[in-house]
C-alpha cells in the first residue's frame, strides 16, 4: 500500500508503514531520518540577483535603441542631445527598479506560517522540539490553537476540528477523526483522518503520526508549484518590445532613405549624414519609456485610492486587458460570515433580515414584521435551542477590533447571532438554563446535544443534520402543541430540507425534550431518544452586497467570470445565481474529480461554455484551469486569499489577493492586492488598467502625428530644391523640448467616458496597429503637414520667393520660412494633444482643464517655443527667426479642422462599437 493511501490504513498498518510505534521514534532513528528526508522546511529556489535585475532596466530593446540614438548624437556632433538621451535612460531605469524593488516573498511567507515549536512523543515521553526537526514517523500532539507542523495521520482525535482555509480556501472548521476512510470517492485532501501542514486546530485535540515533511507535504507541493512557475512578460511588456522593433526598423529605413535621397539630389555628404542622424534620432521616442512608466505609476496611484494596490507596474495594464476573471467564492464573493436567512416550523415559515455577525435584523412572516417581545412559542423555543446547544460566542466591537466577530464554528456562531436579534443573550440564557452536561457533535451521529436545568426541570436540546436529527424524533411541535410525528410530517420536513439545499443553504434541525429527573450520566442511547422536532434553520454565507453590481459591470465590459471554489457545486451555483454570474437554467458544474479525468483539450472545450463553475477543487486544479485559459489566448485574472490559491495567482496574467482576509503567501505571490477584500474593486482596477493602455496609445499617436510634418517638408526639399523647410536642431527641439511635457501629460489622463462599455481588446491586438498608424501618420499627420506647408510657402511667397529660386539657410527669408514650419508643428501639436486626450469618446466629453499636467505642458510648450524664436543666442543655435503675432495666429485657423476631423472619426467609431454591442446582445 502506498503512502498516498495512508488514510485508508488502520492504526497498526500506519505504524508498520512508517516503521514507528505508539512510543515514538528513538534519538538514533530521528537522526537517520533527518539525514534521509532533511529538515521540515520549505526550500527556496535561487532567484536572480538584485544587481542583474537592476542592469536589466538598461539592456532591454527600447533602452538599447535609446543607447544607439545617443551614440549617433555624439557621432553627429550633438553631445548635448546624447547626454540628454542617456539621462532619460538612467532616470527611467532607476524609477522602474525602485517601483519593483520589493522582490517576491512567497517562500518566506510560507515559512512564517509554520510553527516554531511542536509537542512530539519520542523515546516514550512527550517533549517540545523545533518544528523543522520533525521527521516522518514522529508522533505529534495537537490541541486547540496549534498550527499543524507537517502532514500527519490521526490515531486519536477528541472533538477535533481544523481550519483548512490555507489549503482549501474554505474557512469553516472541519471535523477530524481517527477512523479509517472506506469511501472510495474520498480523496487525500478530503480525508477526515489527516491533518496538513499550515492548517490550524480550531478546537479539540489529537495525536497523529507524521508521514510527510517539508517539500513533500501538500503545503510544500504548493510552494514548489509557486516557485517553479516562470515569470512571463506582461502583455504590455511584449507590446513595447514589438513597438521598439517597429520604431527601430522605421527609424533606420527613414534614415537610410533620406541619406540616399539627399545624395541622389546632390546634397553634400556631411549635410546628408547629419540630417539622416537627426531623422533617426527624432524617430526614436525618447519619451516613450518615461511616459509608459508615468502612465503605469499614475494608474497605480489611482488604483490605490480605489482600494487596489499594484506591486508591479506592468501589471496595471495587464488587468485592463483581462478577458476572464477566475474567482474564489468564500471571502471573495461572500462575506465569510454565516448568516441565518430562513426558519421553518410546522406552523410557520420565517424570514430573517440582516447579514454578517452584527445582531441587527428582524423576523418576518408573510412579509409582516414580528414583534420580538411577542415571539411565537415555537420560534422562541427554536432560538433558545440554537443558542444553548452551542459552543461558540459572539465578540462585540472594541477599539482594537471595531467589527462584530465570533469565536468558534461559524455555523454555530450564526445561531448565537440569530438569538441575539430576538434579544436573547448567551450569558442570560445560561443563567436561566445552566448547562449540566453535553453530548459533543460526532461525525457519525451528526448531532450535538446539551442538557440544561431550568428550575426543577431538565431540558435536552439537540441540533444537527436534519435527517439524522429527525431519526431520533417521535414527536413534533405543532399548532395543537406536541403531537405524534406522522409520515406526512416527515415528508414535509424532508421536502423543505431539499428546497433549502437546492437554494444552496446549509440546514440544521432543532429538537428538544423534558426529563423528569437529573441523571448522573447522560448517554447518547438514553438521551437522544423520543425527541420533539421543533424546526429547521437555513443559513448561508451571504454575498458581499456590492458584488452583484460589480459582476454586472464586468459582464457589460465583456469579461467572463468563472467561479473556482472548494465548496460544493450546489452551494456555489446558488451564490453564483444570487450575484449574477450564472443566469441560465443549467450552468456547467465541474468537480475536482471530473477535472482529474479530463484531458487538456476536453477542458478547453468545456471552458467555451458561457456559464461554468468549478467546485470541490484542489490547488492543482486551479492551475490546470488557468493554464488552459491562457492556452486559449485569454488574458486571465485570478482572485484568491489562501495558500491554495498561490500557484494559480502566480500562473495567471495577473493574480489578485485579498488584503484583509488573505494569507501572506497569497498577498506576496499576487501582483495586485485588494485592501478592502472587495470584488467590486477589481472592476474599478480594470477600468484604470484600460485607461493605462489607452494612454500609451494616445502618446504614440501624438508622437507619430508630428513625424509626418517633419518628414514631408524634407522630402519636398530633397526633390524640388526648395529652401530648407526645417533644420535638424529644430526637429530635436520639438522632440526633446516642446513635446516632452504634453506627451507625458497624456500618460496621466483618467479613464475616458465609456471605457467600460467596450469589450476587452483582443489579446492578439497590437499596441502599434494599422488603425494607430492611420490615425497618427495619415489623418493627424497629413492635416498637420498641410497646415505647416501652408505657413511655410505663405512666408516664402510673401517675401518674394518664387519656384526654382535658391535660398541658403543664412538668408533671413529662408530662416523665417523654416521657423514658420517649426512654429506650425508646435501649434498643430497643441491641437493634436487635445484631440488625442480621448480615443473613442468626444474630446468635449472630458473637462478641458482637468488634466493639470497637460495645461502646464501646453504653457511650457508655447513659452519654450517663444524663447527659441525670440532669444538671440537661441536663434543662432536653432536657426530661428523672430516672426510676428500674425504668423502664430495663421495656424489657429487649422486647429478646428484637425479637431473636427478627429471628432468625425470618433463619432464613426462610437457608432460602430454601439452597433457591434447590439449584435452581441441580440445573439445572447
Amino acid at each position: 500500500m502506498k503512502i498516498d493511501d495512508i488514510f485508508r490504513m488502520t492504526e497498526d498498518e500506519v505504524f508498520s508503514e512508517l516503521n514507528t510505534s505508539i512510543k515514538g521514534l528513538s534519538t538514533d532513528e530521528v537522526n537517520e531520518r533527518l539525514q534521509k528526508y532533511g529538515y521540515n522546511e520549505i526550500k527556496e529556489v535561487k532567484k536572480s540577483s538584485m544587481l542583474s535585475r537592476f542592469i536589466a532596466n538598461f539592456t532591454h530593446l527600447l533602452a538599447i535603441l535609446l543607447w544607439i540614438a545617443s551614440i549617433l548624437s555624439f557621432i553627429g556632433g550633438m553631445p548635448q542631445l546624447g547626454w540628454a538621451i542617456i539621462l532619460v535612460i538612467i532616470v527611467n531605469a532607476l524609477f522602474s527598479f525602485w517601483q519593483e524593488f520589493k522582490a517576491e516573498q512567497a517562500t518566506e511567507s510560507l515559512k512564517k506560517m509554520l510553527p516554531s515549536y511542536v509537542k512530539v512523543i519520542r523515546n516514550g515521553h512527550q517533549e517540545q522540539i523545533l518544528a523543522r526537526e520533525l521527521v516522518p514517523g514522529d508522533l505529534i500532539y495537537l490541541e486547540e490553537g496549534d498550527h499543524v507542523p507537517a502532514d500527519a495521520r490521526l490515531i486519536e482525535a477528541f472533538e477535533m476540528r481544523t481550519i483548512n482555509a490555507a489549503l482549501t480556501g474554505e474557512s469553516e472548521p472541519v471535523r477530524r477523526t481517527s477512523d479509517v476512510v472506506l469511501d472510495e470517492d474520498v480523496s487525500l485532501l478530503q480525508s477526515p483522518n489527516l491533518v496538513f501542514m499550515g492548517t490550524n486546530v480550531a478546537s479539540g485535540s489529537g495525536t497523529a503520526v507524521v508521514y510527510a515533511t517539508g517539500m513533500s507535504t501538500q503545503f510544500g507541493k504548493i510552494a514548489s508549484l509557486t516557485q517553479t512557475i516562470s515569470v512571463e512578460q506582461s502583455p504590455l511588456q511584449k507590446q513595447l518590445t514589438r513597438v521598439a522593433k517597429v520604431i527601430a526598423l522605421l527609424s533606420l529605413v527613414m534614415g537610410v532613405f533620406f541619406f540616399l535621397l539627399g545624395l541622389f539630389m546632390g546634397r553634400s555628404l556631411v549635410d546628408t549624414f547629419m540630417f539622416a542622424i537627426g531623422i533617426i534620432t527624432a524617430n526614436v521616442p525618447e519619451g516613450l519609456l518615461p511616459t509608459v512608466t508615468l502612465a503605469l505609476a499614475m494608474g497605480v496611484q489611482r488604483m490605490a485610492k480605489r482600494h487596489a494596490l499594484v506591486k508591479k507596474l506592468s501589471s496595471v495594464e495587464t488587468l485592463g486587458g483581462a478577458t476572464v476573471i477566475c474567482t474564489d467564492k468564500t471571502g471573495t464573493l461572500t462575506q465569510n460570515e454565516m448568516t441565518v436567512r430562513e426558519i421553518w416550523t410546522k406552523t410557520s415559515f420565517y424570514n430573517v433580515s440582516g447579514v454578517g455577525y452584527e445582531p441587527k435584523g428582524d423576523f418576518y412572516v408573510d412579509d409582516k414584521k414580528i414583534d420580538v417581545k411577542n415571539l411565537p412559542n415555537e420560534l422562541s423555543l427554536l432560538l433558545k435551542i440554537g443558542l444553548l446547544c452551542n459552543n461558540s460566542r459572539l465578540v462585540r466591537p472594541t477599539d482594537e477590533n471595531p467589527s462584530w466577530s465570533i469565536i468558534g464554528d461559524p455555523t454555530e456562531g450564526s445561531l448565537v447571532v440569530l438569538a441575539e436579534k430576538a434579544g436573547f443573550t448567551l450569558e442570560e440564557m445560561l443563567r436561566e438554563y445552566p448547562r449540566i452536561s453535553q453530548l459533543p457533535f460526532d461525525s457519525r451521529r451528526k448531532r450535538m446535544t446539551s442538557i440544561h436545568k431550568y428550575g426543577k426541570e431538565i431540558y435536552v436540546f439537540t441540533k444537527g443534520a436534519p435527517k439524522e436529527t429527525l431519526s431520533v424524533c417521535n414527536y413534533i411541535l405543532s399548532n395543537d402543541g406536541v403531537k405524534k410525528l406522522e409520515q406526512s410530517d416527515i415528508d414535509d420536513i424532508v421536502k423543505q430540507n431539499d428546497k433549502f439545499a437546492e437554494s444552496g443553504l446549509r440546514v440544521l434541525a432543532m429538537a428538544y425534550k423534558k426529563i423528569d429527573n437529573e441523571n448522573k450520566e447522560y448517554t447518547v442511547e438514553d438521551t437522544e431518544t423520543d425527541l420533539i422536532f421543533v424546526g429547521l434553520v437555513a443559513m448561508m454565507d451571504p454575498p458581499r452586497p456590492e458584488v452583484e453590481l460589480a459582476v454586472k459591470q464586468a459582464h457589460k465590459a465583456g469579461i467572463k467570470i468563472i467561479m473556482i471554489t472548494g465548496d460544493y457545486g450546489l452551494t456555489a451555483e446558488s451564490i453564483a445565481r444570487r450575484i449574477g454570474i450564472v443566469k441560465g437554467p443549467r450552468p456547467r458544474i465541474i468537480t475536482g474529480n471530473e477535472l482529474d479525468k479530463m484531458s487538456d483539450e476536453d477542458l478547453k472545450n468545456e471552458l467555451k461554455n458561457k456559464e461554468i463553475i468549478f467546485a470541490r477543487v484542489a490547488p492543482e486544479h486551479k492551475m490546470k484551469v488557468v493554464a488552459a485559459l491562457k492556452d486559449m489566448g485569454e488574458v486571465v485574472a485570478v482572485t484568491g486569499d489562501g495558500v491554495n490559491d498561490s500557484p494559480a495567482l502566480k500562473k495567471a496574467d495577473i493574480g489578485i489577493a485579498m488584503g484583509k482576509s488573505g494569507t501572506d503567501v497569497a498577498r506576496e505571490v499576487a501582483t495586485m492586492v485588494l485592501t478592502d477584500d472587495n470584488f467590486a474593486s477589481i472592476v474599478n482596477a480594470i477600468e484604470e488598467g484600460r485607461a493605462v493602455y489607452d494612454n500609451v496609445r494616445k502618446f504614440i499617436t501624438y508622437i507619430f502625428a508630428h513625424l509626418t510634418p517633419e518628414a514631408i517638408p524634407y522630402i519636398l526639399f530633397s526633390l524640388f530644391n526648395i529652401p530648407v523647410p526645417i533644420t535638424v536642431m529644430q526637429i530635436l527641439a520639438i522632440d526633446l523640448g516642446t513635446e516632452t511635457l504634453p506627451a507625458l501629460a497624456l500618460g496621466v489622463e483618467p479613464p475616458e467616458p465609456g471605457v467600460m462599455d467596450r469589450p476587452p481588446r483582443s489579446p492578439k491586438e497590437k499596441l502599434l496597429n494599422l488603425s494607430l498608424f492611420l490615425r497618427g501618420y495619415v489623418l493627424l499627420g497629413i492635416i498637420s503637414s498641410i497646415a505647416v506647408l501652408s505657413g511655410y510657402f505663405w512666408v516664402l511667397y510673401s517675401g518674394g520667393w518664387h519656384w526654382g529660386m535658391t535660398l541658403p539657410l543664412s538668408d533671413p527669408l529662408a530662416r523665417k520660412a523654416a521657423t514658420m514650419s517649426f512654429l506650425g508643428i508646435v501649434i498643430m501639436q497643441v491641437a493634436n494633444v487635445f484631440a488625442c486626450r480621448t480615443e473613442v469618446a468626444s474630446m468635449f466629453s472630458v473637462s478641458l482643464f482637468k488634466n493639470k499636467l497637460l495645461n502646464i505642458g501646453i504653457v511650457f510648450e508655447i513659452v519654450l517655443t517663444a524663447l527659441l524664436i525670440y532669444v538671440p543666442f537661441l536663434q543662432k543655435i536653432f536657426d530661428t527667426y523672430p516672426v510676428s503675432l500674425k504668423h502664430w495666429l495663421f495656424y489657429v485657423a487649422f486647429m478646428p479642422i484637425l479637431i473636427g476631423a478627429e471628432e468625425i472619426r470618433k463619432y464613426i467609431l462610437r457608432r460602430k462599437i454601439t452597433s457591434n454591442q447590439k449584435e452581441v446582445n441580440g445573439s445572447i
